[in-house]
């Protein structure tokens, strides 16, 4: 192991951090009417003031998060606070069961219902990581809520709202790697946070696992499907049942491997590796760096737009399932897969005169005009997860 080199990735993404988080307390905290814009320029200026209820969820955990690893900060824990009171007296739909909003105006009117229920995954992971930093017991209680709500929806239960799925379900109905997926990295802090309920816990935690591989991990196809029938049979005859997502395949990956580290499970170390190479082979892009965005298992053409875009959080889930790959298995080739997207990432996505990452570039790596550093999907979240989680494992690998 070399330490200088290890040192010099950690001093590096040390500044990063400072500047993300430095980014984002500057141009995105809403002083007038709590909450977090996310939708800024470059520069930091706002071009939507639409506030997007995923974010306020993920910018609440991010600040409490940041609290519990480097110690509190009093702005951290206060833009932490104002991200979860704006979501608890804007964001819930209370009329239809507490199911939460997808989108709501600068001032907290409604705007945009869906029937995924990732705002309340989010909700909850941020209510749980304050808690575990304030010891509030109505935090827990509120993330308790919502990661039960999340879990009775994912398991039949009818959803409040009244939406219906998004086919026919006469014609065809599914599963989504994204339900298991994220329900586990929420108990994943509920476990850390809250030892009360640990063993129902451990048991949704197992469960989460189980069927990510019982139906979504097919090793005759070499990845991870987004989207199988019910029983798990890959429907390979449209470009949907096709879709592999290389960098939330990867994102699952560190997921699992926590779940590892937490029970001990060494296979589901191999496991997990396995699917990290799967997605790797099929999402670099071999002419012009980075990870493509969708890819299709059989070779084929895929549906969406942006498919051979360049965005930021795959990249930063390489960063963390490499590393973590790394740490678990000595395996030298984790490390260069770590260096290799590292390297692109500052080539390609660091902006050193304003801070914060471009959130979106065009195949050849250029940000997409005119460039962006947050939108509806991309906030205080994905960019500084990273370099916490990477800046910890450089820590304890240093240590060694």
């Amino acid at each position: 192991m070399d330490k200088n080199r290890l040192q010099s990735y950690r001093d590096w993404i040390e500044q990063e951090l400072d500047a993300s988080v430095r980014f984002w307390l500057a141009h995105g905290m809403d002083k007038e009417h709590g909450g977090v814009y996310t939708c800024l320029d470059r520069k930091g200026e706002i071009y939507s003031t639409d506030k997007s209820v995923w974010m306020q969820g993920r910018c609440g955990w991010m600040f409490a998060h940041l609290c519990r690893v480097y110690g509190v900060k009093d702005e951290w824990l206060a833009a932490s606070k104002s991200c979860l009171d704006f979501m608890e007296q804007y964001c819930i739909n209370r009329a239809a069961g507490d199911r939460m909003y997808f989108t709501v105006t600068e001032d907290g009117k409604p705007l945009r219902q869906r029937r995924y229920y990732f705002s309340e995954a989010f909700y909850a992971l941020a209510n749980a990581e304050y808690y575990g930093v304030t010891g509030e017991k109505e935090h827990l209680e509120r993330a308790r809520r919502a990661y039960n709500l999340y879990w009775n929806l994912a398991h039949g239960m009818a959803d409040p709202v009244g939406m219906g799925p998004k086919t026919i379900p006469e014609t065809r109905t599914g599963r989504a790697f994204g339900i298991p997926m994220i329900i586990l990295n929420v108990i994943g802090t509920l476990l850390q946070v809250d030892p009360e309920h640990k063993a129902e816990y451990e048991e949704r935690a197992q469960a989460c696992v189980d069927e990510i591989f019982r139906y979504h991990v097919h090793p005759e196809l070499k990845c991870v499907l987004e989207n199988v029938a019910e029983d798990g049979t890959p429907r390979l005859y449209y470009t949907e049942g096709r879709i592999v997502n290389p960098g939330h395949d990867i994102e699952g990956v560190w997921f699992l491997l926590e779940h590892a580290k937490r029970t001990g499970d060494q296979e589901l170390v191999k496991k997990a590796a396995q699917i990290f190479d799967w997605a790797i082979e099929a999402g670099w892009d071999k002419e012009y760096g980075g990870l493509l965005y969708f890819t299709d298992c059989l070779g084929k053409p895929p549906e969406a737009y942006e498919h051979d875009m360049k965005l930021w959080w795959p990249h930063n889930e390489i960063l963390i399932a490499s590393l973590m790959l790394y740490r678990d298995t000595n395996e030298e080739k984790y490390l260069d897969w770590f260096d290799k997207t590292l390297t692109y990432c500052k080539e390609h996505f660091a902006d050193p005169e304003n801070g914060e990452w471009y959130g979106y570039l065009r195949r050849d790596g250029l940000p997409t005009m005119p460039s962006t550093k947050g939108s509806t999907f991309k906030g205080p979240f994905h960019l500084p997860r990273c370099l916490i989680q990477c800046d910890t494992m450089l820590g304890e690998l240093l240590a060694r």
